[in-house]
């Protein structure tokens, strides 16, 4: 093994709780770690590409986990990039394969757009969830009511069979709260999320109920933000920021649009929504006052 790379520390290990963060994230390690060995050899995309008989577009999407991998294209690369070690060859290969295991959440390819499902694959992957919403209480928070209620108002056209379906989806991404590892959920709400009434009284005092309900889990922070604090960090839009368990993926910052969604990826792009993320916690009331401040809300 040539000096300057960094194998998969204790690959028997790892590798098993590695497949536990599913395909997705799975991709993004397995292409990280290729990328480190090419680095490391001082190969270019461009000759890389053309070993595995393909363009170097196609090395920054597997590098980037975009892309699914083929067996004999890691290997070729391992080879490419003087990584002989058994031990190291059969981890990465085996990760690449778990790679393309498809996710539970494709099963509701039916309602899923294909802009929508990366970020399903990350959110499964995930160890912490930032969010910051101006307008709906966060997905992995809502009551089934809620959201139904504002799934029929984003698609009126949608037949009740596809509205109980996105509601299924919805309800299954809760599972990650449900691991041995929870998710970490961190979310700010502008205090328009709680106040505004989606699907009439009862549905909303529900909701508000499961937030301080949730709250109240050592794994989820809720935190609002009021009116009268004026201008804020977040008046930006919406933000999603996620963390992952292995330490050579960086932050992802997911922003969602009516019809797709945006990764930004520089880092100092990620390092500003990060320090946002941050002045919104500083600037919002803090999680102790959540349930008081929740309560109140129902109390009118």
């Amino acid at each position: 093994m040539r000096p300057g790379e960094r194998p998969l520390d204790r690959p028997s290990r790892v590798a098993p709780d590695l497949r536990a963060a599913g395909p997705t994230v799975l991709r993004m390690v397995v292409g990280a770690q290729l990328r480190r060995y090419r680095e490391a050899a001082g190969i270019s995309t461009e000759a890389a590409g053309y070993e595995i008989r393909g363009s170097h577009s196609k090395i920054s999407r597997m590098e980037l986990g975009r892309v699914g991998f083929k067996e004999r294209d890691v290997a070729d690369l391992l080879t490419l990039y003087g990584v002989t070690g058994p031990g190291v060859r059969e981890t990465l290969l085996e990760l690449a394969e778990h790679a393309n295991t498809p996710g539970w959440w494709q099963a509701y390819g039916d309602v899923v757009p294909g802009w929508f499902e990366p970020y399903l694959g990350l959110e499964q992957g995930a160890v912490l969830v930032r969010v910051y919403e101006i307008h709906d209480v966060p997905a992995l928070l809502q009551t089934p009511e809620y959201a139904r209620a504002l799934i029929g108002a984003r698609h009126p056209d949608a037949s009740k069979e596809e509205i109980e379906r996105r509601v299924e989806l919805r309800m299954e991404r809760r599972r990650v709260f449900e691991r041995r590892d929870p998710l970490k959920l961190w979310a700010v709400l502008d205090e328009a999320v709680v106040r505004r009434a989606i699907g009439g009284p009862a549905t909303m005092r529900a909701q508000i109920e499961h937030l301080i309900a949730m709250a109240e889990q050592p794994n989820v922070t809720v935190q609002v933000m009021p009116f009268a604090s004026g201008g804020h960090a977040g008046e930006s839009g919406p933000v999603t920021l996620l963390r992952f368990a292995e330490p050579e993926l960086p932050d992802v910052v997911y922003l969602e649009q009516l019809t797709g969604a945006l990764y930004p990826d520089r880092t100092a792009d990620i390092a500003r929504y990060r320090d946002a993320l941050n002045r919104l916690g500083v600037q919002a009331e803090p999680p102790s006052r959540t349930p008081d401040f929740l309560r109140s809300v129902l109390g009118r």
